[in-house]
């Protein structure tokens, strides 16, 4: 009985994790951002993350996978970067070298998240 208890317990969370697996990130100017994590679908990721970016920002959506944003500290308004990859060490990576490749001096992991992963 216990092991069938603990079979329906591991499966709930699996269900629960892939079910809530959708994640937004927002990137505006001047290192404005927002980020939503964990959401039923990515439409609703998206426009949460939107709401919590300050200006004109545009949004990327991440499934089970992690989002990362750096900015040049130099000038927060000029390069930039932005990358989602399945792990986050990727992820932190790829946008830190974005931003260099953008002109960007000083670059600098602004914020990252990673959503829900099956």
């Amino acid at each position: 009985m216990i092991v069938f208890a603990l079979t329906l317990a591991i499966a709930g969370a699996r269900f629960a994790t892939e079910a809530w697996a959708a994640g937004a990130f927002a990137i505006g100017k001047c290192g404005a951002y927002g980020q939503a994590y964990d959401f039923a679908g990515e439409a609703d990721a998206r426009a949460a993350a939107l709401k919590r970016c300050d200006g004109a920002c545009k949004a990327v959506t991440m499934k089970r996978a992690c989002a990362a944003f750096s900015i040049d500290m130099t000038n927060p308004c000029g390069a930039h970067g932005y990358a989602v990859r399945p792990q986050i060490s990727s992820s932190l990576n790829e946008a830190t070298r974005k931003c260099y490749e953008f002109g960007g001096k000083e670059c600098v992991i602004r914020a990252w998240a990673c959503d829900a992963k099956g």
